[in-house]
C-alpha cells in the first residue's frame, strides 16, 4: 500500500521539486560576512544550491529530484531511466514530460562548475552546515552514485570532490566533538552522522565511515533510559531519542542493538510520547510547521528500528517491534497530512522528509 502511496505523490512531489529549484526567493542567508563589502548573492557563493529557502533545503530537494528519477527502488513507471531495467536499472516514479523536466532542472545545477564552488565554500567554513546540510549533500551523492541511470551518475561523479570535502571535514569534526548536539532540530548529532554513515559506507568512504561509528558508539552507546516523555520541543522536527536509536541500529548487530533500544526506551508503550502524533496551528509559521516533518521523520525511524529488531531473536525485540508497529501507521499518516496546506513554509521541504518516510515504511512491508 505504502508503495502505492509513492506513485500517487510522486508527480506532486516533482512539481514541488520543480518549483522550488525554480524559486530564488524567498531565502533564508547563513553566510557570515566578514567585511561591509562581504554581500554575495546566494546564488554567486551557491550557484548549485541556492533557491528553495535556504542551502541544506535546496539540497535535499535535488535529492528528491534524482530519487524520482529512479534513484529509489521500486519506481513503478518507465521513461528514460527504466529503459536500463533489464540490466538492473531502476524506473522514473514520473511521467516522461515530468521526468525530462526534472533532469534539466537538477542537471543544470549539478555541474562541476558549480559544484567545485560549493565545495571551496564548505572547505572554508567547516562548521557550515554541520552536520544536517552535510548529511543530505552526502545522501544525494550517494543516490545518484549508486543508480543504473547514466546521467544520475554523471551526477555522482560530478559530486565527488564535495563527498571528498564532507569526508575530511566530518572525521576532524568528530575526532574533537566530545559530547554530541541532542535536541531536536539541524545541529541534532545522531541524525546527520547516521545519514552521512549510510552514505560513506555505500561511496566507500571507509576512513569516514568508521569515524562515524565511533563516534556513535562513544556518544551514545552507554545511554539508558531516555526520558522519551520529555523531548519533545515546540519547533523540533526531528526526535533526538528516535534518531540516537535508528543510528546505533546501524553499529550495532541485531541482539546488540536489542539489547541496547529496550535499556534506552525501558518503559516505552503505544502511549509513550515519544510516538504520538503531534499536530501544527499555523502552517505559514516555519518554526511550527517543523511538527510536521517530526511526524514523517518518526514515522521513517520507527520503519527502521522496527526492521533492526525483527533481524533479533530476542524476546525484547519482538515485544518492541509491536509496540513501534502500532505507531507507525498513525505518524506516516499524520506527517503526510501535512503536506496538503501547499505553504511554502511547508512544501520547500516537507516532500523530502515525506518520500524519505514512505521509502522506510515500503521496505519494511
Amino acid at each position: 500500500m505504502d508503495n502505492d502511496l509513492r506513485a500517487q505523490a510522486a508527480r506532486d512531489y516533482a512539481a514541488v521539486v520543480l518549483g522550488n529549484l525554480s524559486e530564488p526567493f524567498p531565502h533564508s542567508a547563513h553566510h557570515t560576512q566578514v567585511s561591509a563589502d562581504d554581500r554575495p548573492t546566494p546564488e554567486q557563493i551557491h550557484p548549485a544550491f541556492y533557491t528553495s529557502f535556504d542551502w541544506h533545503s535546496c539540497v535535499h530537494m535535488h535529492w528528491l529530484g534524482a530519487s524520482l528519477l529512479g534513484g529509489t527502488p521500486g519506481s513503478p513507471l518507465g521513461g528514460a531511466a527504466g529503459k536500463g531495467a533489464s540490466d538492473g536499472g531502476t524506473a522514473a516514479w514520473v511521467d516522461a514530460p515530468t521526468e525530462a523536466a526534472l533532469r534539466e532542472a537538477v542537471g543544470a545545477n549539478l555541474t562541476p562548475a558549480k559544484l567545485a564552488v560549493e565545495r571551496d565554500y564548505l572547505l572554508a567554513n567547516p562548521s557550515w552546515e554541520r552536520p544536517y546540510g552535510w548529511a543530505w549533500l552526502m545522501r544525494l551523492a550517494a543516490t545518484c552514485a549508486a543508480s543504473s541511470d547514466a546521467q544520475l551518475r554523471e551526477w555522482g561523479t560530478a559530486l565527488d570532490p564535495l563527498v571528498d570535502a564532507v569526508a575530511e571535514l566530518s572525521v576532524a569534526w568528530m575526532a574533537k566533538a566530545q559530547y554530541p548536539v541532542r535536541h531536536g532540530l539541524h545541529t541534532n548529532a545522531a541524525f546527520g552522522v547516521g545519514y552521512m554513515l549510510d552514505a560513506f559506507r555505500s561511496l566507500g568512504r571507509a576512513d569516514a565511515a568508521a569515524a562515524c561509528e565511533e563516534a556513535a558508539r562513544t556518544w551514545f552507546g552507554n545511554d539508558r533510559a531516555w526520558p522519551g516523555d520529555w523531548e519533545l520541543s515546540g519547533q523540533d522536527f526531528l526526535s533526538a531519542g528516535l534518531s540516537e536509536a535508528d543510528l546505533m541500529r546501524r553499529v550495532l548487530s541485531a541482539d546488540e542493538f536489542a539489547d541496547w533500544f529496550a535499556g534506552f526506551l525501558p518503559e516505552l508503550s503505544v502511549e509513550s510520547r515519544i510516538l504520538q502524533p503531534v499536530s501544527v496551528t499555523d502552517e505559514t509559521d516555519g518554526y511550527l510547521v517543523h511538527l510536521h516533518g517530526l511526524n514523517l521523520t518518526r514515522a521513517g525511524q520507527v520503519a527502521r528500528i522496527i526492521a533492526a529488531l525483527r533481524q533479533s531473536a530476542k524476546p525484547e525485540a519482538s515485544a518492541a517491534a509491536a509496540v513501534l508497529g502500532e505507531a507507525l501507521d498513525p505518524l506516516l499518516k499524520a506527517g503526510l497530512r501535512g503536506l496538503e496546506s501547499g505553504d511554502f513554509m511547508s512544501t520547500h521541504w516537507l516532500a523530502s522528509f515525506a518520500w524519505d518516510a514512505l521509502g522506510s515504511v515500503t521496505a519494511l512491508d
